[in-house]
């Protein structure tokens, strides 16, 4: 997984309705096409993530591996937004919010995410135009 050094790659909880929705928001907004996604759960995410060993890493956490540097939580959707087309980027501006009062924000919804938004049995399949953008 090393040729991803200089890529942005967004990797996220598959079965999670609000991450899915999240992911497409996100490719809608990408009009460079710049993100790669893959789901926590997946054999790229697991190989990707070998990289950071000292990260605690768990299923309510996003992560973005950007050239090559780890972010998760609220820093991590910030710089996501960051790279949006214009409007969306704007949303980077909440970086000066102290990082603590940030991930309180991100835990708290992480923590309820599922009840409610609901939770698949099973990770989402890219559509055929999508599939290179998802790293399995």
């Amino acid at each position: 997984m090393n040729n991803f050094k200089d890529k942005s790659i967004v990797i996220f909880d598959g079965v999670c309705n609000l991450c899915n929705s999240s992911v497409n928001f996100i490719i809608k907004h990408d009009k460079k096409k710049t993100f790669l996604f893959a789901s926590l759960q997946s054999d790229a995410a697991k190989e990707i993530l070998l990289q950071f060993p000292s990260k605690k890493i768990t299923l309510n956490t996003i992560i973005f591996i950007n050239k090559g540097k780890y972010y998760d939580k609220s820093t991590a959707v910030l710089l996501i937004f960051k790279q949006l087309d214009l409007f969306y980027n704007l949303i980077y501006g909440f970086i000066i919010v102290p990082k603590f009062l940030r991930d309180f924000v991100y835990n708290f919804i992480a923590k309820h995410r599922y009840k409610w938004f609901g939770k698949s049995n099973t990770c989402a399949i890219p559509t055929p135009e999508l599939i290179d953008r998802f790293l399995q």
